[in-house]
């Protein structure tokens, strides 16, 4: 690794933290949960998935099960997807749009497709902003949708230059003041700020059992319920509409528990969520 390289990861990797994140997503690149259902139609989830899901998946011929239950759980997530950008508001193809936390790109592709405009994506995995570059190369979307090697926390991109900003389940990575601070910068006056998240119940699930397994699976660091709307109120975020997606992220996760690339941290989602100690929410906020 030339010097060079190494001041300009040290730019974007600023403490030991964001450094075993990075080497996380960085060497977790063969998972086949993402990767297969990927596979079904290019579009490459890295977060999970929301609504009933067809009980005839599980029956029919043995030798395709699989195939239609992975097929149900991809359709689960691009809905998760479609349902976050449905509260992205009025888009036009001259408006930009930050995905932040970008993963393998799936939501940046989705939101260039419905709204003809242009997203940069951010996330801290160099072989996750490769991954993406290629498949935008091979959409043939290269010069409207691209993805950066880039800390969420410091974008680097002009102050209100952001008709909307999203996170899909990345924002128990980092610092929630930090983070909505630079949300707030980069977003234009009346800009749109939508948030799907996993966070922990004040009341009871403060470090539950199962709240700390799932910290422990994903080298995260899950924030209080309460903890969103303190910093969002501090930097101007005001928020729309809250909405918990628990019951409706349930199903998933019933449905991953019995397919072929269940990870293990299937029981501890189910128990977290039915107890009570984890909410699934998503937050949608204007800057004011």
């Amino acid at each position: 690794m030339t010097t060079s390289t190494t001041a300009a990861r040290a730019a974007v990797l600023r403490t030991p933290y964001q450094e075993s994140v990075a080497r996380y997503w960085n060497t977790n690149q063969q998972d086949p949960v993402n990767l297969r259902l990927g596979e079904i139609d290019g579009l490459y989830h890295h977060h999970y998935g929301v609504g009933a899901y067809d009980p005839s998946v599980l029956t029919g011929p043995e030798e395709t099960r699989d195939r239609r239950v992975l097929e149900e759980l991809h359709r689960l997530e691009t809905a998760q997807a479609d349902l976050l950008l449905d509260q992205l508001g009025t888009v036009g193809p001259q408006d930009r749009l930050l995905d932040a936390g970008s993963g393998r790109g799936g939501t940046s592709f989705m939101a260039e497709q419905r709204f003809g405009c242009h997203v940069d994506g951010v996330s801290i995995s160099e072989y996750q902003v490769g991954f993406a570059n290629a498949q935008a190369e091979q959409r043939g979307v290269a010069d409207r949708v691209r993805f950066h090697f880039r800390n969420m926390l410091d974008t680097g991109f002009a102050t209100g230059s952001r008709r909307a900003v999203w996170t899909n389940e990345t924002t128990m990575y980092v610092d929630l003041y930090e983070l909505f601070e630079e949300f707030s910068r980069v977003l234009e006056h009346g800009g749109r700020y939508v948030c799907v998240t996993g966070c922990s119940n004040d009341v009871s699930g403060l470090r539950s059992k199962a709240v700390s397994r799932i910290d422990e699976h994903y080298t995260c660091n899950i924030h209080p319920r309460s903890a969103y709307f303190r910093a969002l109120a501090e930097n101007g975020l005001v928020p729309l509409h809250v909405v918990d997606l628990t019951p409706a992220t349930l199903p998933y996760w019933e449905l991953r528990a019995r397919c072929p690339v269940a990870t293990g941290i299937e029981d501890a989602f189910l128990t977290a969520y039915k107890e009570g100690s984890f909410h699934y929410l998503m937050i949608v906020a204007d800057r004011v």
